[in-house]
């Protein structure tokens, strides 16, 4: 068993599996989540409830967070919001927070300012590799931040990432994840418009598959996403709503620094038309779906 004691907040898709991670390596790990399923089901796995925010800050030696979006780190972290016992309450002298949340880089380094002056540190380290790199311990994570406090952190990281970069000072790591998001999108709505050009041309869907992902196109969305996408199974390992906020922090950080993204912009647009539609739970190579309608019928293999 390790001496670190470990918080964890926010226990959904991703967050849950890399914290049940960390109970199976030996951490000592209290969880806290919004609704109570998810935290009773890391209790059952071997670790133990906070009951605030603050508690978990109080009880622990880091405190890792894995939430949705940028008010929800500013909710839970420093009390800008509904949570009455915000993280910052709870930290104590030399803490560190590690925030996997994909968040506005301005935000990020506004958290980190606000928890410098109360004597903590934080790593903006967004995360990248899906569910399945979440329950396997095989995710990229791009961190920003002090990278001494990174090294003090990396036998934590090390149990829920196979690559960890340090990337820059505060900020840098979510500016890393939005580019991120920015290839993945472009992957997923390309991969998808070439399946329904495929299909409306009469083309073997499989056999286009596995002929392209050998060539100059292959791509991480051909060998783990096609065979799906051609079945029509969507089901998530990283949510549809979740790429369109990213997207949108990608091309509101893009307008701020005066960066063009015409391509990008084009994902956010078809992302929210899969919002809009119902399609939000689907995962994000669901995309095709929105390419489908358009063409006015759906690319699948015959069955």
């Amino acid at each position: 068993m390790s001496s670190k004691t470990i918080g964890f907040i926010g226990l959904g898709i991703m967050g849950l599996p890399m914290a049940k991670n960390l109970v199976d390596a030996g951490y000592s790990v209290v969880g806290y989540n919004r609704s109570d399923e998810p935290a009773e089901e890391l209790a059952e796995h071997g670790g133990d409830r906070g009951e605030s925010p603050a508690d978990v800050a109080e009880r622990t030696d880091v405190v890792l967070l894995c939430l949705p979006d940028s008010p929800d780190v500013e909710n839970v972290v420093l009390g800008e919001g509904e949570e009455s016992d915000p993280v910052i309450d709870g930290v104590s002298e030399g803490m560190t927070v590690v925030d996997h949340s994909t968040i506005s880089p301005t935000v990020a380094e506004t958290v980190a300012e606000r928890l410098a002056d109360a004597g903590a540190s934080l790593l903006d380290a967004p995360i990248s590799g899906g569910e399945e790199g979440a329950i396997e311990g095989t995710l990229s994570i791009m961190v920003g931040g002090d990278e001494d406090t990174l090294d003090e952190q990396m036998d934590v990281l090390e149990v829920l990432g196979e690559t960890i970069t340090h990337c820059g000072p505060s900020g840098a790591g979510q500016t890393t994840k939005a580019c991120n998001q920015i290839v993945v999108a472009a992957q997923m709505v390309g991969v998808s418009e070439a399946l329904v050009f495929a299909h409306n041309a009469d083309a073997d869907l499989e056999a286009v598959v596995e002929a392209i992902s050998g060539g100059a196109a292959g791509c991480w969305t051909l060998d783990n996403r096609a065979p799906d996408m051609i079945q029509g199974e969507f089901d998530p390992g990283f949510f549809a709503e979740y790429q369109y906020k990213d997207l949108r922090i990608a091309t509101d950080a893009g307008e701020a620094f005066g960066s063009p993204m015409p391509q990008t912009a084009l994902a956010n647009e078809l992302y929210k038309t899969m919002v809009q539609n119902g399609m939000e739970r689907d995962d994000n190579s669901g995309v095709m779906q929105v390419l489908e309608m358009m063409a006015g019928e759906e690319a699948r293999v015959d069955e």
